[in-house]
């Protein structure tokens, strides 16, 4: 989603468009190990896109902080079948130029095996890297974030104060990262514990207004921790570049289907708090420490264990909290025509597992280096 020129206000007016953008590892597809060529892949991609007609479609990948990594994104989209077709086409078109490369993509929110990573060539992650030192070399995983179209700032800073219950959920929905460095870290989703090292990650308080928001981004800047406005990695936030929420709080999902479950309840969640915003509801004051312990509970457990309930905030099974994440959107969904996929897609998910589940159910006890995973999420990350 970088063509800033197609994203522009929401008047109001029908469904809010939305999009997608996707972290994928580069690996070696017999060995599993990351491969640093990122920028070989983005050039042999943005060949064909040149080569190809002009027709609206998926953005062309680019790379990211590693040159193991690469981002995939779909243009704004209207539909959840518009969003799908893109999402496939991007994840197919990512891995065709990852092989005329000799590697393959997987969509793994952190690579199971051990590697020292290759810092992208670029002067602002050369900043990034010596203003943050080791911690920026443990940091690679692989996230999914979601844009969903505002109307106006206002109506963004009163969807970011509304939606903060529910991201815990979608994170323990979308967890995709069970290994990293050779181990079993007995959690569903590591990268969000290697996330929440950033100073500047996390849920954030409530604000009440633009000025308070800008405020915050302010006194963030001024401190001297930042390099710049982009690195507010909260787990929501107003985007820099385009007007829309960004929820950032996912790891990238194993299955494209799953990508397209947590947008869905994305744009449901965005809208159910829009409304909520213009009836002047006032939302939950639940403290951030609270939700810190949310999605320390979704990153440990997934959907295998008990998650926080919004309405209560006290333990419960995974599915009680989806399917109450469910009726609390079920207006927006059924508007959007997503209702049937959504309940479809929780049903799926808790019945098959997250991708962590399908990580350790891959898992073979004669193979210590972790390859049968890579092999079984380079096969799902590319749909047939």
């Amino acid at each position: 989603m970088r063509n800033q020129q197609r994203w522009v206000y929401h008047r109001g007016e029908g469904l809010r468009t939305f999009g997608v953008e996707e972290e994928l590892l580069l690996v070696d597809p017999e060995t599993g190990l990351p491969q640093p060529v990122a920028g070989t892949v983005t050039e042999i991609a943005a060949w064909h896109a040149d080569a190809g007609p002009r027709t609206e479609g998926p953005e062309p990948a680019k790379p990211e902080l590693y040159s193991e990594q690469l981002e995939i994104g779909t243009a704004p989209c209207a539909t959840t079948s518009q969003l799908a077709d893109q999402l496939r086409r991007a994840r197919l078109a990512a891995a065709a130029a990852a092989k005329e490369a000799g590697v393959a993509v997987a969509a793994l929110a952190t690579p199971p095996v051990d590697f020292g990573p290759l810092l992208t060539p670029d002067d602002r992650y050369r900043r990034i890297r010596d203003r943050y030192a080791h911690l920026v070399d443990e940091e690679y995983a692989c996230a999914c974030h979601v844009h969903v179209h505002l109307c106006s700032p206002e109506e963004g800073v009163g969807v970011l104060d509304r939606i903060r219950p529910w991201l815990a959920p979608l994170l323990a929905l979308s967890a995709n990262s069970p290994y990293f460095q050779g181990v079993d870290t007995g959690y569903a989703s590591w990268r969000h514990q290697l996330w929440q090292r950033w100073p500047m990650s996390g849920p954030s308080e409530l604000y009440g207004d633009v000025e308070a928001y800008e405020r915050t981004t302010r006194e963030m800047l001024a401190s001297d921790v930042l390099v710049d406005d982009h690195m507010v990695y909260f787990d929501a936030r107003l985007s820099r570049r385009y007007p829309t929420v960004e929820i950032r709080v996912g790891d990238v999902c194993l299955d494209v289907e799953d990508t397209v479950l947590l947008a869905v309840l994305s744009r449901a969640l965005v809208e159910t708090a829009a409304r909520e915003w213009r009836r002047h509801r006032v939302p939950d004051p639940v403290s951030t420490v609270v939700l810190r312990l949310a999605a320390w509970r979704a990153s440990r457990y997934g959907l295998g264990g008990e998650l926080l309930h919004p309405l209560s905030w006290r333990p419960a099974p995974a599915g009680e909290v989806l399917f109450a994440l469910l009726d609390h959107v079920r207006p927006a969904l059924e508007e959007a025509g997503d209702l049937e996929r959504a309940e479809q897609g929780v049903a799926r998910v808790l019945s098959r597992g997250t991708g962590a589940d399908l990580q350790r159910a891959a898992a073979h006890a004669d193979d210590p280096s972790l390859a049968s995973v890579i092999v079984e999420a380079v096969r799902r990350t590319t749909p047939a």
